[in-house]
């Protein structure tokens, strides 16, 4: 039984990289040893880590004014970080959010502790759009909505919430808003890699790496350099971007084999046809994905279409006491990761770079099985 995994994250990678990673695990291109084994500051892996990062700059051509780095904490970690070594760049010291569901609520919750933050724009609240009624969180508010400090050190965003599914398929111009010295920080975590993107338009994007680009354990950062330099007193070597900039992500040991994975990734990326081929099987998927579940009146998709996400997809079934058999049944059939958040129930279907179109439709055919059976 061939078997789909569509968990959130930590989450499904590519087989390819699976298999080189089990091929090079005792002997790494006749080192021999183990990437797990080997020194953060040996020849070995310095090519491995300065490896990965070049190929990131390639697939996302990263200009040289922007560094890269693999740093530890996950996403969450860099709620704290990301204050403690921008909320000085500008002399006002505050920074400006976005709240458009629970990743980004917690990461200005987090941010508060370091300074003052304010509230940028907010969908923790029901409207009516176009005659539809939407939820909190089910939908971003309009750019000339925002109201942006224009002194603000910088403005952070969730541009996809792995738990809601709410995507943002375009950013503010910032100029527009009367902001435009305003940097803006992106976390990108759930849908990182999965559609070109430019970089130069943010001042800061981060992702957590097990969605998308790798195992859990390493988290990307990419600032522009200009913003470096800045950090609060209070704020960890070890997390002080210009530290972690200057020694190439190896300041103090990184996490050495997450990083090697996260490489592989890359290079498979690149042998796809990178980010371009990606956005064109990602759109594929969610489409057909989507379509099953608005053909139906027994599944439910509650965010509003012009921010449905690409990478995870949010549904509720008629009758939430079904909801049990329909996971037994999805495990039964190799459908793996289906139960939603606890935060919000229901169910969820992560659909990264990594999980092809016949997973997706393996679960779009049980998805119509379970609605003859119990609809």
């Amino acid at each position: 039984m061939t078997v789909w995994n569509f968990s959130a994250g930590p989450s499904k990678l590519p087989t390819e990289v699976l298999e080189q990673a089990a091929a090079e695990m005792m002997d790494w291109h006749g080192s021999g040893m183990s990437v797990m084994e080997m020194s953060h500051r040996g020849a070995e892996f310095t090519q491995i880590c300065d490896e990965a990062e070049e190929d990131l700059r390639q697939l996302l051509g990263v200009p040289d004014d922007y560094a890269v780095m693999f740093m530890q904490g996950g996403a969450t970690a860099e709620n704290a970080i990301i204050p403690m070594n921008l909320l000085q760049v500008r002399p006002a010291n505050t920074a400006d959010y976005v709240v458009t569901g629970s990743w980004s609520a917690k990461s200005y919750k987090e941010a508060a502790r370091y300074g003052e933050v304010r509230l940028a724009a907010s969908s923790n609240s029901e409207i009516i759009l176009n005659g539809q009624s939407y939820g909190a969180y089910c939908w971003v508010p309009e750019f000339s909505q925002w109201s942006v400090n224009p002194e603000a050190s910088y403005l952070h965003m969730c541009t996809n919430e792995t738990i809601g599914g709410v995507e943002m398929f375009a950013l503010p111009d910032m100029q527009e808003l009367g902001a435009a010295d305003v940097p803006m920080v992106l976390d990108m975590s759930s849908h990182f890699l999965s559609r070109p993107f430019d970089v130069t338009k943010a001042g800061l994007i981060y992702a957590g790496a097990q969605k998308n680009a790798g195992p859990a354990g390493v988290t990307v950062v990419i600032a522009r350099r200009d913003l470096l330099g800045k950090a609060m007193a209070v704020c960890p070597s070890t997390f002080d971007y210009v530290n972690v900039a200057e020694q190439r992500s190896r300041f103090n040991t990184p996490p050495t084999y997450g990083i090697y994975m996260c490489g592989l990734v890359f290079k498979w990326l690149l042998r796809q046809g990178g980010l371009t081929a990606m956005k064109a099987a990602n759109e594929a998927k969610a489409e057909c994905l989507y379509a099953a579940l608005d053909a139906s009146d027994f599944y439910t998709n509650k965010i509003h279409p012009a921010f449905r996400s690409q990478m995870n997809v949010p549904f509720v079934l008629a009758d939430d006491s079904l909801n049990e058999a329909f996971l037994a049944g999805a495990k039964a059939r190799g459908l793996l990761g289906l139960k939603g958040h606890k935060s919000v129930g229901g169910m969820r279907a992560s659909i990264y770079n990594a999980m092809p179109i016949e997973g997706v439709k393996a679960l779009v055919e049980y998805l119509k099985e379970f609605e003859r059976e119990h609809g």
